[in-house]
């Protein structure tokens, strides 16, 4: 009896193998040659399936339409799970972040389609959709630094240019067409209840864009880009196409990440706590790492309050914290040597990159400041260790407070009234040129590997607190040469000479901020305060200074 069991068992378990395993190695194998025919143009069927590299030597793409997959075409990485933790983490929070990572065995185990799903759900279920901004502020910025160079210059010689995903429209939207100037965007829609995301997308994409195109162009005009494992991801387009295209692996591998001064559009302004690349092992890295973040993080803000300058500095670069002074070698002498005439401080001029920039000139100088801000969580300004003063936005009212401070000690302003991330500097308003007749620019940057310590969209008086998190944040401070003014001329107010006046103010101001940028190697822009909150968190950045823990507010 047992041995007809057993032989029933092994019967049994051989026509499992067969059934399941045999046939689907079998239709591979048909596939693939399938697949190696259309290569070879053995039938006039297959033919239109050709390899990637042949694309870019040709010269007829502007008669064309190329449809594209934007994940396994467009993007280097073939994994999507750090553009859900993006989403996860800055749209959800920390719980949900903590969700996703436990759930990524499952996703890698499940397949491809499973996955995605499981990724939509954890992200997206509960999530607000008037509110939803990631998609805008925070996702171009890495999705950008992962497009091929090979493939976006193949792209550039299209007529029109059509990318499909199987990611949501919301995500992938404004980094194809704001940033990479695409025609037409085709993604799976979420689905909404009550004005709430609940997780969940709709399994057929909208044709719409593909009947645009055929409205101006013909079928036999298309051309489809893919890789070789999805040409059937997206039939229903790639079937309308003349010619289709094939990346392989080994393409995408040997392709360059697009360069920053090759975007379309430059990325100046973007939002987000995070600054690494969250991959499976670096979000497991900075779980591990996040608890012992806070505590140092407490440990450095309390060296920082309860210990004078010269005390504090030796302890704060101990724990991991870098600053680098240097100097110009500026023939007025010292920087901290009082320049002006008559009993007036030294005013320092810098670009904005942290609400610590402050307190770092502070510390560079050995000296206390006086800070002044256009705008401050209330929680920043009791926890500041040295003075801060906020700006009424009243011109008039402003230069008058601002002259007055003068008048009692060194004063630092950030002209740009908001911080920028990128090599980018704002413009730079101009009141500060009329207070003295001599201005000492400041030059300012920050490296982090972990946490940004600013954001437009989130809340301000942790900014100080996710920068301090950094296992080892990096703060540089130029003092450069000094700028001479006309302090009496720019301050006239007589009709003789309130126009010279007004240019001059905007001359200064431009030369300080080219100054700057020279030394750090920043563009310099004409973008506002504004323009960036706008961008970023859909209002103008105006704060309520009655509140405690501002989250929109001068970042």
């Amino acid at each position: 009896m047992a041995k007809l069991f057993r032989a029933f068992f092994f019967k049994s378990l051989f026509f499992f193998w067969y059934r399941f395993l045999f046939r689907q190695l079998r239709n591979l194998v048909r596939f693939h040659r399938t697949i190696s025919n259309s290569f070879s143009g053995a039938t006039t069927q297959f033919n239109k399936y050709l390899k990637f590299p042949s694309l870019i030597h040709r010269s007829d793409l502007n008669d064309h339409t190329l449809i594209f997959d934007v994940e396994n075409a467009l993007l280097k990485s073939s994994s999507l799970f750090p553009y859900f933790m993006l989403v996860a983490f800055e749209a959800g929070g920390l719980i949900r972040a903590i969700v996703l990572v436990l759930l990524y065995p499952f996703v890698c185990v499940l397949g491809k389609e499973m996955g995605l799903k499981i990724m939509v759900m954890a992200c997206f279920f509960g999530i607000k959709a008037s509110s939803f901004r990631v998609g805008r502020s925070v996702l171009p910025k890495f999705f950008l630094e992962d497009v091929g160079a090979e493939m976006f210059e193949a792209l550039k010689k299209g007529g029109k240019t059509v990318g499909v995903t199987n990611l949501p429209h919301v995500m992938v939207e404004s980094f194809l067409r704001e940033y990479l100037d695409i025609d037409f965007v085709v993604g799976r829609e979420l689905k909404v209840f009550c004005g709430y995301y609940v997780g969940l997308m709709d399994d057929t994409k909208t044709m719409h864009a593909l009947e645009l195109v055929k409205e101006g162009k013909g079928c036999s005009d298309m051309i489809g880009i893919t890789r070789f494992r999805n040409i059937r991801d997206h039939d229903d387009f790639f079937s309308h196409c003349k010619e289709v295209y094939v990346v392989s692996e080994a393409d995408k591998r040997s392709w360059q990440k697009l360069a920053r001064e090759r975007y379309p559009r430059a990325l100046i302004f973007h939002d987000g706590r995070l600054a690494l690349r969250p991959t499976p092992k670096e979000s497991i890295a900075m779980f591990m790492w996040l608890p012992y973040a806070i505590i140092l993080a407490v440990i450095r803000i309390s060296l920082a309050l309860s210990l004078p300058f010269t005390i504090s500095t030796p302890f704060l670069v101990f724990s991991g914290i870098r600053l680098t002074t240097t100097a110009s070698s500026a023939p007025t002498g010292s920087h901290n040597i009082k320049q002006n005439k008559g009993n007036v401080g030294n005013l320092y001029v810098c670009n904005h990159r942290t609400l610590l920039d402050p307190l770092y000139i502070s510390f560079s100088l050995q000296n206390n400041l006086t800070a002044v801000t256009y705008s401050l969580s209330r929680m920043s300004e009791i926890l500041a260790p040295i003075k801060t003063v906020r700006l009424t936005r009243k011109r008039d009212e402003d230069a008058e407070m601002m002259k007055r401070l003068l008048g009692q000690g060194d004063l630092v302003v950030c002209p740009e009234g908001t911080t920028c991330r990128e090599p980018y500097l704002l413009r730079f308003s101009p009141l500060f040129s009329e207070m003295c007749d001599e201005i000492v620019p400041v030059a300012v940057d920050t490296h982090v590997s972990m946490f940004h310590g600013t954001t437009a969209g989130g809340l301000k008086c942790l900014d100080p607190f996710f920068f301090l998190m950094n296992p080892a944040p990096v703060y540089t401070v130029r003092l450069l040469n000094h700028v001479f003014t006309n302090s009496q001329l720019l301050s006239s107010h007589t009709s003789n000479l309130y126009q010279e006046a007004h240019n001059s103010r905007f001359q200064v101001a431009n030369r300080v901020q080219t100054q700057i940028g020279t030394a750090l190697a920043f563009e310099c822009t004409k973008l506002t305060r504004k323009d960036k909150y706008l961008m970023l968190a859909g209002n103008e950045g105006i704060v309520n200074s009655n509140t405690k823990c501002i989250s929109k507010s001068n970042s």
